[in-house]
């Protein structure tokens, strides 16, 4: 047999969801052969990365911009689809994802993400189509005020648009318990199954050593805001109450969407964008993720733990996560409680907690993992 996962955007590496995308497809691939269908959107090749996995075919289309686009457009917000899911929906990608759905030997069909499955809506009628759900977009987007959650819809209209799609997929697929309780509240007679965010755990090398100097990371994208939000908390509430007591402490930042720098202090030091992810984790003595608000799980602070380095995180960061306060990770909540936790780290070091968060990352989290998880029902 051999399964379909249809995306509504080139296949990279360069968030969170695209990621997931990933982990689910070298998953599925090592049960068989893959067709990944997708929307020539975002870049203009797959990464490497999708193009080495064993026994995957890629198949781009590109979408068209006329009339049949701004039907397609018109036919998704008439069902109810929110506005800018509704924007992403391809006529092209669902003529070909219907026509790969016929294929001899064809196993599973699986929409990556909202958009892709607001695609394939009128194929879910025909046959049975699994959502792969990134998050319950309904639970924290009316928290956010950016331009991307206005245009995706207010409260309401996600929860109209989410209760019809999990109603009508065949299967879907949530990444936290979190957001298992969230989709019964939604749809009581949905089909779900738990399907965690995952990382390549195997290719982490873990941190060798404690660092030398009082340093803590932060791996985010900045593009987010609910990232954007924790570090402003981080600078604001936390370090702060840290510097009074360690005032050689310092903080990393890593990733893409800083812009200019955050704090004019400099043991605030801004990396932006890093080829070499595993020099940054070795040369700090603790990761944190203050996450405020979102959902799912975030992906970093799976890699944090993968990379054996101990850990601070808000309990609404760990809330997708199977893992225990003070045995995988240190959880706080609030500038002080997250500096005291923060500052008994940086000071002491916390080793045996950095391994027993690598060996969770490893049981729980990782693509093997995954793959146990996503084998095919035989007989």
């Amino acid at each position: 047999m051999r399964d379909l996962l249809v995306s509504a955007q080139t296949p990279t590496l360069g968030s969170g969801g695209a990621l997931r995308t990933y982990a689910v497809a070298r998953a599925l691939a090592m049960h068989g052969n893959l067709d990944l269908l997708y929307v020539r959107f975002g870049a203009n090749e797959p990464a490497e990365e999708f193009r080495s996995i064993s026994g995957i075919q890629l198949h781009g289309v590109a979408s068209s911009r006329g009339v049949h686009r701004a039907l397609a457009y018109a036919a998704a917000r008439l069902q109810g689809v929110p506005d800018g899911f509704a924007r992403g929906v391809s006529p092209e990608l669902a003529a070909q994802a219907s026509r790969l759905s016929e294929a001899e030997g064809r196993g599973r069909v699986i929409a990556d993400g909202p958009t892709a499955a607001a695609a394939l809506w009128r194929l879910m009628r025909r046959r049975p189509v699994i959502y792969n759900a990134y998050n319950i977009e309904s639970s924290f987007r009316h928290e956010l005020q950016s331009s991307r959650a206005a245009k995706i819809g207010d409260r309401h209209a996600l929860r109209f648009f989410e209760r019809r799609l999990l109603a009508r997929a065949a299967e879907a697929w949530m990444v936290s318990e979190a957001d298992m309780a969230g989709a019964r509240e939604l749809c009581p007679g949905a089909h779900l199954r738990y399907v965690p965010n995952v990382i390549d755990v195997a290719a982490i090398a873990p941190v060798a050593s404690s660092a030398r100097e009082p340093r803590a990371i932060f791996v985010a994208s900045f593009n987010y805001q609910p990232n954007r939000n924790g570090l402003r908390f981080l600078l604001e509430e936390v370090f702060p109450r840290v510097w009074a007591e360690l005032p050689d402490a310092r903080l990393t930042l890593v990733g893409a969407g800083l812009g200019e720098l955050p704090s004019a202090d400099p043991r605030v030091e801004a990396l932006g964008f890093v080829d070499d992810l595993a020099s940054a984790y070795a040369g700090a003595r603790c990761a944190v993720v203050p996450l405020l608000q979102g959902g799912g799980t975030p992906l970093k602070l799976i890699e944090a733990l993968a990379h054996g380095l101990p850990t601070i995180a808000t309990t609404r960061a760990a809330a997708g996560l199977e893992l225990r306060d003070g045995e995988h990770c240190l959880l706080a909540d609030g500038g002080d409680a997250f500096a005291k936790a923060l500052i008994g780290v940086l000071r002491d070091g916390a080793p045996e907690l950095g391994r027993r968060g690598r060996e969770l990352a490893r049981e729980r989290y990782s693509i093997e993992a995954l793959g146990a998880l996503l084998r095919p029902e035989t007989g």
